[in-house]
């Protein structure tokens, strides 16, 4: 007959559970941080998505007006005129040649830092971003 070896002693399984549900806690802990992070990261690229899509109805406004206005062009020339729409917000109209104008729309964030002066291209302004497009409009 074979004899079976003795069971564990009790002592050598105390505390195992409570070091199982100690790397648990610690597993679902990074997991709650990973999605917070997760979720700033998300407002983060929503707000930014909405300046720019801010920036770029503020342009197509400035050049829906010059089209519907062609005998004043030199009207809607404007060098870092403040905008309220965005934090910071600052938009350039300059004319490159007869019927060409460029629209730059720049603003800063909250907690950004804008560029140091205004002979940083492509903006030319002292904001942190910038939105450019550029019309062909020919003056009545």
């Amino acid at each position: 007959m074979h004899k079976q070896p003795p069971p564990p002693l009790k002592s050598a399984q105390q505390g195992v559970v409570l070091i199982e549900a100690m790397i648990a806690i610690l597993i679902f802990s990074m997991g709650v941080l990973a999605i917070v992070g997760l979720q700033a990261a998300m407002i983060k690229n929503t707000t930014d998505s909405k300046y720019r899509a801010d920036a770029g109805y503020i342009a197509q406004q400035r050049i829906g007006l010059m089209w519907s206005d062609p005998s004043n062009l030199n009207t809607y020339l404007e060098n870092a005129t403040p905008i309220t729409d965005l934090p910071g917000g600052k938009r350039t109209v300059t004319q490159l040649v007869a019927s060409q104008f460029v629209v730059r729309v720049g603003w800063t964030a909250p907690g950004e830092t804008p560029a140091a002066d205004d002979t940083t291209a492509p903006c030319f302004m002292t904001v942190a971003h910038c939105f450019i497009t550029t019309a062909t409009i020919t003056g009545g």
